[in-house]
């Protein structure tokens, strides 16, 4: 009998070499590094999309005589898209083949970079950035997918992994397409997007293994719905996802307002050096590795509890950034390394409440991170010019430190169940929980 670090129960230890039986509780330990590492650039191609064009609004602008407000509904419609994709396309990998799903995603993933690439009115790049929103979701897909595919040993780790290159994707997306841009134009960005992700829907297809589960059989109107109810049967899942829309409304609370104190006096910093900067939050794709390997050692509740309190104390330096750049570095790795801690951890747990739902439990998750993401942009750019730099960190160290007193008073009782029991080699494997 093997002892679960997570519950402290006896479950039966898996019998070696036998047939590998196609349960949700059962996926194959033997995960390739290539495979995961696979995953992680397809998942950092895929979202990078989404953030392309934040550098490129102005020059879009200007080449299709575009009004300032609909160039800002560039940004607008692609975040729609993107929510709406969580919704209405990464449930679907609960009830069709997980290899079939990615690779018709990124397809027409293809198609429309493609047409944002080719745009001559602003009616068709709208629509088409709308779409490529709408597709990026196949990120979701692949980190369920990457999940059902591990072990339960360490499918924390292979999660780690996966979102490093979803924090690497969206931090080098907008460095990556404002260099582009310099050299080629901004359609440039969008076609080279397209090639590459055309040279990974050729790689994906010859590499996907089958989904080690089996689809289940739901009506697509029955299978929306039952997003929900597993929100409301699901006590972990909603804690969980608050943590998650807290945590998010962090994050963006520093993203989307920092440029402003760094473009004003002592600072003045170009646009490039500000995005350059960012990069320094690339520091949080190690996090992301680290937390998923302590949840596989069932630390879940501990690295989430010093990765709230890091969230909350990160907000101190960063109330200097007027004063120090150094201290804003300081500030910026302690809050990265504490989101993508808390984010990977909130994940892995997610997915083994029901590993048959795993889908649609990070595709709910994600909601949460949508709308936490966008809370924290317009509360922080709107506290900016009413009450300065100040008052947007006490805002952050206040949605921090919310998420940390939240986690404190509901951190008992709320561990993953027990994994179902698993029949030996031979044998039939018992019925997840429903």
């Amino acid at each position: 009998m093997a002892r679960d670090g997570r519950t402290g129960t006896d479950t039966p230890a898996t019998a070696r070499g036998g047939r590998r039986h196609k349960d949700p509780g059962a996926p194959d330990p033997a995960l390739p590094r290539r495979l995961v590492v696979l995953f992680a650039l397809a998942c950092g191609s895929a979202v990078a999309n989404v953030y392309f064009a934040q550098p490129l609004l102005v020059t879009m602008g200007h080449d299709l005589s575009m009004s300032p407000a609909l160039v800002g509904a560039v940004v607008t419609l692609t975040q729609i898209g993107y929510g709406a994709g969580l919704f209405l396309l990464v449930p679907l990998g609960d009830v069709v083949a997980r290899e079939r799903l990615v690779v018709v995603q990124m397809l027409l993933l293809v198609v429309a970079l493609v047409a944002v690439a080719t745009a001559r009115t602003a009616a068709v790049l709208l629509a088409a950035m709308a779409a490529v929103g709408l597709l990026a979701v196949v990120t979701q897909t692949l980190v369920a997918f990457a999940a059902s595919l591990a072990g339960p040993a360490r499918r924390g780790g292979v999660v780690g992994m996966v979102t490093s290159g979803v924090v690497i994707g969206i931090l080098l997306a907008r460095t990556a397409s404002g260099l582009m841009a310099d050299l080629a134009g901004w359609r440039s960005v969008y076609l080279a997007s397209a090639l590459l992700t055309a040279l990974l829907v050729l790689v994906l297809h010859r590499t996907l293994p089958p989904s080690p589960t089996t689809p289940r059989r739901l009506r697509y109107s029955r299978l929306l719905r039952s997003t929900f109810t597993l929100f409301a049967t699901e006590r972990l899942f909603r804690l969980r996802a608050l943590l998650g829309l807290l945590i998010f409304a962090a994050f963006s609370t520093l993203w989307s307002s920092v440029a402003l104190p760094l473009s004003e006096a002592p600072h003045s910093l170009s646009h490039t050096a500000i995005g350059a900067f960012g990069l320094v939050g690339a520091v949080g794709a190690l996090a992301a590795t680290a937390a998923g390997r302590l949840n596989d050692r069932g630390l879940s509740q501990r690295t989430t509890g010093i990765g709230l309190a890091l969230l909350t104390v990160s907000w101190l330096p960063l109330s200097f950034t007027r004063d120090s750049l150094w201290a804003l570095a300081v500030g910026v790795i302690l809050l990265d390394l504490a989101v993508q801690a808390v984010h990977v951890t909130n994940q892995a747990l997610v997915y083994e409440l029901r590993p048959d739902a795993g889908s649609r439990l990070i595709g709910g998750y994600m909601i949460f991170y949508s709308i936490g993401s966008a809370t924290g942009a317009l509360a922080a750019t709107w506290l900016h010019a009413l009450a300065g730099w100040g008052a947007v960190c006490a805002l952050g160290a206040g949605i921090s430190c919310a998420a940390f007193l939240l986690w404190a008073f509901t951190r008992t009782g709320t561990e993953p169940r027990p994994r179902p029991p698993r029949a030996a080699s031979g044998g039939t494997p018992t019925s997840p929980p429903s």
